[in-house]
């Protein structure tokens, strides 16, 4: 382990965006238990579960929600996008 200074952009609970050092754009970070319940509802959507749809549509909805903060944030901060804006994302 190291310790480093890192740019916090959003210190919001549960979803920061922070600059890791040597990184162009900032990232978001997440936390274990949001990783492990977005990898539960994704092997949900893959199972053969009556409600997989439901839980591809719930994952999908969250990650479009992280993605919306960070959007926010980059734009509050005049930051660019990493990436082109899709109309499907």
């Amino acid at each position: 382990m190291r310790v480093e200074n890192v740019e916090i952009f959003s210190d919001q609970s549960n979803l920061p965006v922070i600059r890791h050092p040597g990184r162009r754009f900032p990232g978001v970070l997440v936390q274990g238990d949001t990783l492990h319940m977005l990898c539960g509802l994704a092997a949900e959507a893959l199972s053969d579960s009556p409600d997989a749809r439901i839980e591809l549509q719930e994952l999908h909805t969250r990650l479009l929600g992280m993605l919306a903060h960070y959007k926010t944030v980059l734009n509050e901060h005049q930051v660019p996008l990493p990436y082109a804006e899709t109309p499907d994302a």
